[in-house]
């Protein structure tokens, strides 16, 4: 009797350690992010609040955007991934200064948005294969007399906070000895208000975004985007870093819609058609650097 019980409390534990070893062979395979998804039950996305047309709220408070659109294609992706068809996805409005943070520490397992891939970022997040390219302009009152950055000597010009643009602001003002006063706004709503109220002569960030913010206008023909391009960014999706099997996942989806050309009807949807909330036409073609990039997708950060 000894002996059965003896080998069966032996199986039980035998059982018990192939059952943790599954388990954590399971865990290894998906990785910390998918882990943790799979294990809450939730997947957390990080989104903006006025990234037009990229990521922001409509009239009825719903996050919209191509950067939406894609993220999920990604979630759909990880439902599948995680066996979830179930998930749930929690959205959680980011900033330009905190989303870094909420990345690493685990607040938001993806920021869908419009960051620029730098190798100066690499040090903190992961970035996905590239979604977009942008140029950093100016956006100015169209009867200004602003053409171009040597126009803002002893102005003062506004851009958001924890951008690449306000670097590269800065760096000018110095190496051009411009003398600038230089408002660092929490986002593009603030930015353009200080803009719209006269507080500041200019708004510089990325073309796409000033286009963007100039739909919040009253009458958006007043303004103008302009200005002699500072710098290429690359727009991707940030994760945590050192989580190779996430990222595997992301790039594998957005690749799969670049490569296969279904990412052209969903750039059409937002660049190229009327979007809210004024039902303006960006009409902003696909470049030939960004139709390239979409036959070969990469990763590579802008500098």
């Amino acid at each position: 009797m000894f002996y059965i019980r003896r080998c069966f409390s032996l199986s039980f534990a035998l059982s018990g350690l192939l059952a943790l070893a599954a388990q954590s062979s399971s865990a290894q395979d998906l990785g910390p992010t998918l882990s943790k998804i799979r294990d809450g039950g939730v997947m957390v996305i990080g989104h903006r609040e006025a990234s037009i047309p990229f990521s922001y709220y409509d009239s009825n408070q719903k996050v919209i955007g191509f950067s939406q659109d894609l993220c999920q294609k990604v979630i759909d992706a990880v439902k599948v991934r995680v066996k979830k068809p179930d998930l749930a996805v929690r959205l959680v409005p980011v900033t330009s200064q905190n989303r870094i943070t909420l990345v690493q520490n685990g607040t938001i397992d993806i920021e869908c948005g419009a960051t620029t891939n730098t190798k100066a970022r690499h040090a903190q997040v992961a970035f996905s294969d590239t979604i977009f390219l942008a140029l950093t302009k100016l956006l100015v009152k169209s009867d200004s007399g602003i053409k171009d950055f040597g126009d803002l000597a002893n102005t003062t010009v506004v851009t958001n906070a924890g951008t690449t643009a306000e670097a590269i602001l800065r760096r000018l003002n110095v190496e051009k000895n411009l003398n600038m006063n230089i408002i660092s706004a929490k986002d593009y709503g603030d930015s353009f208000l200080a803009l719209q109220t006269g507080r500041a002569k200019a708004f510089m960030l990325d073309d796409v975004l000033l286009s963007g913010a100039r739909t919040l206008a009253r009458n958006p023909g007043d303004w103008i985007v302009t200005g002699t391009p500072q710098s290429l960014e690359p727009y991707a999706f940030m994760m945590r870093k050192d989580d190779p099997q996430f990222k595997k996942l992301v790039d594998e989806t957005l690749s799969k819609l670049m490569t296969s050309g279904e990412i052209n009807g969903m750039y059409a949807k937002w660049f190229q058609q009327p979007v809210p909330p004024k039902n303006l036409n960006f009409e902003f073609g696909i470049s030939p650097e960004l139709k390239a990039l979409y036959a070969k997708p990469n990763d590579e950060a802008a500098y």
